[in-house]
């Protein structure tokens, strides 16, 4: 094996460069993972340009990914040479008070893979070979392959917001944003007590999409959400939605539509604060909760998609080589239009 690999290299603000750098060095309690598969997160794309202060190059960025072992470290106890196996993207520290409760997700240590901000810089996946803790890797079934596996840290997401948020047998659930996280809402409710699904989002091809993840009811550009959801819901509103964008007028509506004494789970965070119709908020009796990453949810994810209760095909728009990492970041920056997800392969 040689000391030097190939890794898309963020070197400035939307820079990329398909470079040689050193292979890390694995830890006792790592692995040593062989990329097969990274899929580009809407993070990377936004940190990309360098707005989001989380991509501060240099950076290897990616963290949706899925790989063979390639080395293991000496006190690596679960997992041999040769296991397939994809990673949380979260890298808890498993001894914090939140880690003891379980609540890996809100881990007072954690850090991210990809993501070089100002506390830390972890490179990423977008290399042929990745370091990585034991204690976040997941073996992946014999039928699901590293293209799909690449996408459980995003249908993980999708998951966890459906698992916090209290849905009874006939409610109607809102999603709206039908982007990749918005996607894997609409896939993990289709499987829920939920009896419709309706979605709002700008971009047809998205709302075609999310009729094909599993969406009864879709509103795109022009339409009032609102207006739609009460005359669905005899003037009542949806009894549980999900806003997956993350900026002031989406919030607003998500908070109009939804019934009195509802419950609204927030994932979307493009913006870092919004204004917030207060009184409506108290006088409707809202539950709003926000939905941080995943928490274990990977093992329930790789056995849907082995068994076929959630399928991923319409979400992967194109798998390419990683040394066109440049081209595609471009695209997906540019926001064209039908492109959702990009897997690149080392």
């Amino acid at each position: 094996m040689s000391d030097t690999m190939k890794a898309l290299v963020l070197t400035d603000a939307s820079k990329l460069e398909y470079q040689d750098v050193a292979v890390p060095e694995c830890a006792e309690d790592e692995v040593l993972v062989k990329i097969k598969a990274v899929a580009i997160c809407g993070s990377d794309v936004h940190g990309y340009d360098g707005s989001s202060g989380r991509r501060r190059p240099p950076v290897i960025m990616g963290h949706e990914a899925a790989g063979v072992i390639e080395k293991a470290g000496s006190r690596v106890k679960k997992y041999k040479v040769g296991d397939r196996v994809t990673f949380d993207s979260t890298v808890y520290c498993g001894e914090c008070e939140y880690c003891r409760q379980g609540l890996i997700n809100l881990c007072s240590n954690r850090t991210i893979l990809g993501v070089s901000c100002a506390d830390y810089r972890r490179h990423g996946c977008m290399a042929e070979y990745c370091n990585i803790p034991e204690r976040i890797l997941y073996k992946l079934p014999d039928d699901v392959s590293f293209e799909k596996a690449s996408l459980v840290e995003p249908l993980s997401i999708g998951f966890h917001a459906v698992s916090i948020t209290p849905i009874m047998v006939g409610d109607t659930a809102l999603v709206i944003g039908a982007g990749t996280i918005g996607q894997m809402v609409i896939k993990t409710l289709k499987n829920s007590n939920a009896a419709r699904i309706i979605v709002s989002d700008l971009d047809e091809t998205k709302l075609q999409a999310a009729f094909e993840s599993g969406a009864t009811h879709c509103f795109g550009k022009g339409a009032d959400i609102v207006k739609e959801v009460m005359a669905l819901t005899n003037g009542q509103g949806a009894d549980v939605s999900f806003e997956a964008v993350g900026v002031p007028p989406t919030i607003a509506n998500a908070i109009a539509a939804t019934k009195k004494n509802g419950n609204l789970t927030l994932i979307g965070n493009v913006t870092p604060s919004v204004p917030i119709p207060l009184q409506d908020v108290i006088g409707k009796q809202l539950t709003i909760r926000g939905s941080a990453a995943s928490c274990g949810e990977y093992p329930r994810c790789l056995e849907a998609i082995a068994d076929g209760r959630v399928n991923l095909d319409n979400i992967i728009s194109r798998v390419a080589p990683m040394e066109e990492g440049q081209e595609w970041f471009d695209r997906l920056h540019a926001a064209e239009p039908g492109l959702m997800k990009v897997v690149l392969i080392p």
